[in-house]
């Protein structure tokens, strides 16, 4: 029975009936009870949104960066377009990261299913204010399935109660240690630095489980807004490192440090290392270029199980590389040293007050203005302007507005940038005034490619100076033709041939004119051995050889260590006048290394999909090209250069025997001790400098020269391949005998049992063959 009160007034009494209240608070209880189940089940059912079912649940679909890695496990780099997401496991996550994430994200995370039901009570009864309810589990569903939140707050109530579902079925589906590992991949920590190991790599220059306790809690601080809380400086760094103390706070409060551990840390600065992963920046970015054109043409050729084509920027492919990672930063680094002062020098010769068309030296006005024009119709610029339908004469007379722009310069001996106005066109002029290296390193029992670099900076100098580039290869051709006539004359390096100058007749071997070669030291007198005339690039000599054997031989010889560019079977050939890569270069070279087996050069030697599969595995191409002992005998003859001839300044200490030299030659003395044959080569109007060095288990081709031919040295004192291109290779390989890990060679190479050509010269008499004074080849050698 209703109770009921009674209360007395003066005049009447008035009596209240709380039932129909009572029943109306029920009504609205249980229909609210009933509406927030529906909603659920609605929700569930995908009436307000589509719901993912267990299959997406267990595969979420993210775009994944193809990872790039090198052979000592490293990454070189990663493809993608938007998303650089490399996903890590649990196992690789530091505990303090995950436990500075539980403190300020989720302190009830390992009690709850999903929801927090307390934290939600509280969010309700306080409207928000007393913060956020969402649980890691909800913060990973809105990441995964919320493409965008909504700001209609109707619509964002039924998104949240979407993702509690989703929550849920995530706790149910994986572990909370798959859940933490989840929302740490795909998060966007900004600056590309798309899941937690793009963030560590990004921002500190390691990998996730690298990370110290204040890189941890700075990175977790950044989950309440990476853009906001950007550390970068110019965004906002002091409140990046605010919110990562109120990190550290948190902390503390739940024990996982100490209050002494809190305040010593809240001192600290941010420290960071930070290093952006774009496609233009990084280690190894010529070869990464290489490989993306690699991979376009390997993916056309290799479809999906259903048909379809791996996509090499969201696929999450792992593209596995012969390249050393150390190898790598040491052949860059050795360009780094000696380029900008070689630029010093070359720059000093080619002031306008010097030379009014600088850096060209034998072009007038209007052959540059040609050659400009050229240069002008294949640039990207002209591409881009041409596709947006501009004539030819608006395109031109862009190029004459000047306009601000960021260019390289070298700065106190590093590669820099000053931003500046100036004409595309003269911008044009001042980058084909750099000259530009080109350098691989290989193993030639393997056909590994050891380290890549093909240009000074690819942000600015994108064109490839290793497979792309091809030039003339100047005294670094010989070699070929002696092995020819090695091999079908059975010469020995100890065998004599005169000095004096020979002329092959027109006609002979399709030869148009009579052809003469003359020696760069004006001498024709007395005899050589072939080593010493190898050693000392005497052009007489190899002419010799070419006539006994012909240019087709030669040609077949080149052809069968690898080299596929065109060679005019004419006697010129034998002074280097062919147009060849430095990767043909190198894996010929590498051919004499390795006893006469010729290697095709190997850059990827599996490829695997973001689940491990394994999509390709590379097979060695080889072929016997050489018996070992002409081989052999070639590299005794290349040791001779090293010994005696062009190279021999990797044995002394030439800064001080040759004092002109100390400002460009980086790093002198090298004082290399060991075995070592190679081949210097330097073109005719000192446009190309070559150096080619070999030891038992490593074979390393340079070249150095500027864009255009037309820019070059005015002498050969600095325009040689020994003053050119000689210090990055010795720079190289005293930064690769400094780590042991890398067991570069310093042994002799492998004689051949039963060497039946005599290849030990020291029966002859001690004096030198050319009758001259050993150290007075030193001046012959450098042109003095």
């Amino acid at each position: 029975m209703a109770k009921k009160i009674t209360k007395k007034k003066s005049t009447s009494t008035t009596t209240v009936d709380f039932s129909k209240y009572i029943r109306w608070f029920w009504m609205t209880f249980t229909g609210g009870v009933l509406l927030f189940i529906l909603t659920f089940l609605l929700a569930s059912w995908g009436f307000l949104g589509e719901m993912p079912d267990h299959t997406i649940l267990e595969n979420p679909k993210t775009h994944l960066a193809t990872e790039v890695i090198s052979s000592d496990d490293k990454t070189l780099g990663k493809f993608y377009l938007n998303d650089n997401r490399t996903p890590v496991d649990y196992s690789e996550l530091p505990k303090h990261l995950v436990d500075a994430l539980v403190a300020t994200e989720d302190i009830r995370y390992y009690d709850h299913s999903g929801i927090d039901a307390r934290g939600t009570l509280r969010a309700i009864a306080k409207f928000g204010k007393g913060g956020g309810a969402s649980t890691i589990s909800q913060q990973l569903a809105k990441q995964l399935f919320t493409k965008q939140v909504s700001s209609n707050k109707i619509q964002r109530v039924f998104q949240k109660v979407r993702e509690w579902i989703i929550a849920i079925r995530l706790e149910r589906q994986y572990t909370k240690e798959e859940i933490i590992a989840m929302y740490f991949n795909i998060y966007d920590f900004g600056n590309n630095a798309d899941g937690i190991r793009s963030a560590a790599r990004i921002y500190f220059g390691k990998e996730p489980k690298e990370l110290d306790l204040k890189e941890s809690a700075m990175l977790v601080g950044m989950f309440k807004n990476s853009s906001l809380y950007n550390p970068r400086p110019h965004r906002n760094p002091e409140g990046t490192k605010n919110r990562r103390n109120v990190v550290f706070s948190q902390m503390e409060k739940y024990e996982f440090i100490t209050e002494a551990q809190k305040d010593s840390l809240q001192k600290t600065e941010l420290d960071l290392n930070y290093s952006p992963e774009s496609h233009r920046e990084g280690i190894a970015t010529y070869f990464r270029a290489y490989l993306d054109g690699f991979m376009k043409d390997w993916i056309k050729n290799n479809p999906k199980p259903d048909g379809g084509n791996y996509n090499l920027y969201n696929d999450g492919l792992k593209i596995y590389t012969t390249i050393d990672s150390r190898m790598q930063q040491h052949a860059e680094d050795a360009v780094q040293r000696h380029m900008p002062r070689l630029q010093a020098e070359f720059d000093h010769q080619n002031t306008p007050d010097r030379n009014k068309t600088a850096p060209f030296l034998e072009l007038d006005e209007s052959e540059i203005k040609s050659l400009l024009k050229t240069s002008m119709r294949r640039s990207e610029r002209w591409r881009v302007l041409k596709s947006q339908g501009k004539t030819e004469k608006e395109i031109e007379a862009s190029f004459e507005k000047p306009v601000q722009m960021t260019v390289f310069t070298w700065k106190d001996g590093n590669a820099s940038e000053i931003d500046t106005i100036m004409k595309p066109i003269d911008s044009m002029r001042y980058y084909k005034s750099f000259l530009q290296p080109g350098m691989m390193s290989m193993d030639p029992q393997t056909g590994h490619v050891k380290a890549w670099v093909g240009g000074m900076n690819y942000r600015h100098f994108q064109y490839d100076h290793v497979k792309q580039g091809k030039r003339q290869v100047g005294s670094t051709f010989k070699p070929f033709v002696y092995a020819t006539a090695i091999d079908q004359l059975h010469l020995s390096p100890c065998d004599t041939l005169p000095r004096q100058q020979i002329t092959i007749e027109a006609g002979k071997y399709g030869n148009p004119d009579p052809w003469t070669t003359k020696n760069s030291d004006g001498r024709y007198d007395g005899f050589l051995t072939l080593k010493d005339a190898l050693a000392n690039s005497v052009n007489t000599i190899t002419a010799r050889l070419m006539d006994k054997v012909g240019p087709q031989p030669v040609i077949d010889m080149a052809r069968n260590l690898g080299v596929e560019s065109e060679i005019p079977p004419v006697p010129a050939i034998s002074l280097g006048t062919p147009d060849l890569s430095v990767y043909e270069m190198v894996a010929a070279y590498a051919t004499f290394a390795n006893k006469g087996v010729y290697n095709k050069p190997v850059m990827v030697t599996r490829i695997e999909d973001k689940n491990g599969t394994v999509l390709y595995q590379f097979t060695p191409e080889s072929r016997d090209v050489l018996s070992d002992e002409v081989a052999y005998t070639t590299v005794n003859l290349m040791e001779g250069v090293t010994q005696s001839g062009s190279g021999q300044r990797l044995r002394h200490n030439w800064a001080t025997k040759v004092p002109v030299y100390k400002e460009i030659i980086t790093g002198y003395p090298y004082e290399l001790t060991n075995p070592i044959a190679g081949k210097t080569g330097t073109t005719q109007n000192q446009s190309d400098g070559w150096f080619m060095g070999m030891v038992p288990n490593l074979v390393t081709g340079v070249w150095v020269g500027a864009e255009d031919r037309a820019a070059h040295f005015q002498s050969i004192t600095y325009g040689q391949g020994a003053s050119m291109a000689l210090p990055i290779w010795a720079l190289y390989m005293k930064a690769c005998y400094e780590d042991p890990e890398l067991n570069v060679s310093k042994g002799n190479f492998e004689r051949p049992q039963n060497l039946s050509i005599e290849v030990d010269c020291s029966k002859l008499s001690n004096d030198d063959s050319d009758g001259k004074d050993p150290a007075d080849d030193l001046k012959d050698v450098l042109d003095f």
